[in-house]
């Protein structure tokens, strides 16, 4: 089963027999920004997440055969020349998009946990303190609603409603009218825990940042939040459709600038390496040097390439994922 959002899609029920795929897409890029494609026919499912620039994920199901990533989205597109689908578009946050988009690779925890054996007041409470980062799935019986609920490192980070609006702020209200629906109708609720990263889940402990602490070498959470930070800023780049060079000249150039005050950075030196949204470090410094030459270099190039306010806009749910980060080492643009 797929997670969808949980307001009504702004258009549903087309039939994928007559559309273009890739067309469709693009339209509703610039008729709405961000947003989600659902497919759905008798034998399989699936769903595409953009932003106005670009597809940014997706998520493709058939009986035990389940893809992700860009795969997922070639396959949907093929499928539909010969496959059935009812294709249904929904509108969503700028805010919120690139937190959705990370959904496909979500792992359920807790499954089917029911209003006889648990409140869905006390689960928040639980998720809370359990600095959850990913959602609560909320289905209410007799069909009278339902809802997401996001949590951001223990915090919650907005959400999904079935009585909402897709391009509107969900707040403290819509939490309320759905944890008192469950008690008047009952539920059912699923819990899925989002990866800090695509590969691998960071521990509790290794999730602890201690702005006193000094290591040669930076956490994985640090490393985590510069390869989301840098692919966000490529995603912008790219965006724009005004720069000529490749992205990875444009920060290699960068690196070289810096690499005086950071050597680290040096690309000749080969400890930093960012290709194909992935980041890899194999050398020594800390989480703060780490961080201030990696947002030095990104800043100039933003500036430079008159990319600043767009990349401000795409970084929100980034600067709210990494709170505590952002406050730590004062990271603004």
């Amino acid at each position: 089963m797929i997670v969808i959002p949980k307001e009504n899609p702004i258009i549903e029920n087309m039939n994928s027999y007559y559309v273009q795929i890739e067309r469709l897409i693009e339209h509703y890029q610039g008729e709405v920004g961000c947003g989600g494609l659902y497919f759905k026919s008798m034998s399989s499912e699936g769903i595409i997440f953009f932003d106005k620039d670009e597809v940014l994920n997706g998520l493709f199901l058939k009986k035990e055969d389940r893809t992700k990533g860009k795969e997922a989205v070639d396959r949907l597109i093929k499928s539909s020349e010969a496959t059935n689908y009812a294709l249904s578009v929904y509108i969503l946050r700028p805010e919120d998009i690139y937190f959705w988009s990370t959904i496909p690779d979500a792992q359920k925890i807790y499954q089917d946990l029911s209003t006889e054996f648990t409140d869905l007041e006390g689960l928040i409470k639980k998720m809370k303190s359990e600095g959850l980062t990913g959602f609560i799935e909320v289905f209410i019986n007799d069909k009278t609603g339902g809802g997401l609920i996001f949590f951001n490192s223990g915090q919650i980070a907005g959400g999904s409603y079935s009585w909402g609006n897709g391009d509107t702020l969900r707040d403290v209200e819509d939490q309320k009218k759905l944890i008192q629906l469950t008690k008047d109708h009952g539920g059912s609720f699923h819990v899925s825990r989002i990866p800090l990263n695509k590969d691998e889940l960071v521990e509790d402990d290794e999730m602890e940042l201690d702005a006193e602490e000094v290591s040669d070498k930076p956490s994985k959470r640090i490393l985590v939040a510069m390869e989301e930070m840098i692919a966000i800023f490529e995603r912008t780049v790219r965006g724009t459709k005004t720069v000529d060079t490749d992205f990875a000249t444009l920060l290699r150039r960068k690196f070289v600038e810096k690499a005086d005050r950071y050597p680290f950075l040096d690309p000749f030196a080969a400890e930093f390496k960012y290709a194909d949204e992935k980041l890899t470090f194999d050398g020594s410094t800390t989480d703060g040097e780490l961080t201030k030459g990696v947002m030095e270099s990104i800043a100039e190039l933003s500036e430079e390439l008159n990319a600043t306010d767009r990349f401000k806009s795409n970084l929100a749910t980034w600067m709210k994922k990494y709170k505590e980060e952002v406050e730590t080492f004062g990271i603004k643009f």
